[in-house]
């Protein structure tokens, strides 16, 4: 079995508020057709779970991971499975770089166990398993082209529009995504009105790109070149930053 693990990028994402230790987001979310992860599952006598791919952290801390360990609570079959298959994954995307690798990741494996292992999980619940692992995880459950992402990232609503053709920019930066949140928190935080919410989250991708800057779109673009002022000199004309970067993208029209 072998799937492909999308890509994301965040048309705007503005911060609603704070719920105990995080922020509440306001967020379009947009699937990137063009940039993906492949994840298979192969067979292999394995002593325990056996996951290939060139990343970034230990196994141990990898989203595959602990989806894993929450799935086969579920069924037996999960942990038995894992002893006759490894999962490799072959990296694409890139990591820390706001286009959600490793939430897919996981969001994709999730799928995979649940149609193989026969969990019969519906996406509901999936995505109440996944939220517990990452913020951008249950928007990869639902496999959406466009969705409006709004609360810590567990309200996910389809959003119908054109499939939109996007060109992603990913600078040799890495970003602390805890650092850029903490950076917002205490130097420029601010909440975007409802007024303002209820606009954006009507409004086409293309739209709302039509009239937000770079500044505009992302608040924490700002926090971001705080911390990595090298982002500040990537001079690409209607590029946008992505999550908490560092990823650019734009929307290429025909």
């Amino acid at each position: 079995m072998t799937r492909k693990s999308y890509a994301k990028v965040n048309i705007f994402l503005k911060i609603a508020g704070r719920r105990d230790n995080y922020h509440e987001l306001v967020s379009r979310f947009v699937r990137v057709h063009s940039l993906y992860d492949e994840i298979s599952f192969i067979n292999c006598n394995c002593t325990e779970f056996t996951l290939d791919g060139n990343f970034g952290c230990d196994t141990k801390k990898n989203t595959i991971y602990k989806a894993y360990v929450l799935l086969k609570e579920y069924d037996r079959c999960v942990e038995e499975y894992f002893k006759e298959h490894k999962v490799n994954v072959e990296k694409r995307i890139p990591e820390f770089a706001g286009l959600g690798g490793g939430s897919s990741n996981c969001a994709t494996f999730m799928i995979m166990v649940n149609e193989i292992c026969n969990l019969k999980l519906s996406k509901i619940q999936l995505a109440q398993i996944g939220i517990k692992i990452g913020a951008d995880v249950p928007f990869f459950i639902y496999e959406y082209n466009s969705a409006n992402v709004t609360g810590i990232g567990e309200v996910v609503e389809e959003f119908i529009e054109e499939k939109l053709d996007i060109e992603v920019f990913t600078p040799n930066v890495e970003c602390n995504t805890a650092e850029i949140f903490k950076e917002f928190s205490s130097k420029f935080y601010k909440e975007i009105s409802l007024k303002n919410k209820n606009k954006l989250l009507n409004l086409k991708s293309k739209e709302a790109l039509a009239f937000l800057s770079r500044n505009e779109a992302n608040d924490l673009y700002i926090a971001a070149i705080s911390i990595y002022p090298e982002l500040k000199e990537i001079n690409k004309a209607k590029f946008y930053f992505s999550g908490s970067g560092s990823s650019f993208f734009k929307v290429n029209y025909e």
